[in-house]
């Protein structure tokens, strides 16, 4: 089964923010595949990465990383695949060091920048999703669908809990 989004981090502490993606991801049934790729610690992997996603059949990367936060960007310049990238939130700065680093690209390397933290990436996950339903009248049903129930979960007057 071909996996069209690849879901891309610095480090095992990034998962806990990154699975986040991968339940919408998964919630709307669109395959993807996990990988730790950092930017400073695995420069071989990350390049391999970025030159194979399109031959591998990669519509998507959403790549999530803190701290310098390089991964997003490196991976944009080497691939013409569209990269979402997701500030995941550090100790240090409170993930607003990550944040700059993945939205201040140069021209030529855009990367669309989430939020940051947990929210960052579901909502990554939405545009990676928003992304593939162009093409794919099925998807854009059950995206529709999934908007239309978070839409239908929010009451109309307050309660008291």
């Amino acid at each position: 089964m071909e996996k069209p989004v690849g879901i891309i981090m610095g480090s095992q502490s990034d998962w806990p923010t990154m699975r986040e993606a991968a339940v919408l991801l998964d919630e709307l049934g669109i395959a993807y595949e996990t990988k730790i790729v950092s930017a400073h610690r695995t420069p071989d992997r990350l390049w391999e990465y970025g030159k194979t996603a399109v031959s591998r059949g990669l519509k998507v990367i959403i790549a999530g990383a803190g701290g310098a936060a390089h991964l997003p960007g490196m991976m944009a310049s080497k691939t013409r695949v569209p990269v979402i990238g997701v500030p995941v939130q550090t100790k240090a700065l409170s993930g607003v060091d990550s944040l700059y680093s993945i939205l201040q690209m140069p021209k030529g390397y855009p990367v669309a920048t989430m939020a940051i933290g947990a929210a960052g990436a579901a909502n990554a996950g939405l545009m990676a999703a928003g992304i593939l339903a162009i093409n794919d009248p099925a998807l854009a049903e059950r995206l529709d669908a999934w908007r239309q129930a978070l839409s239908d979960s929010i009451p109309q007057e307050p309660k008291d809990d």
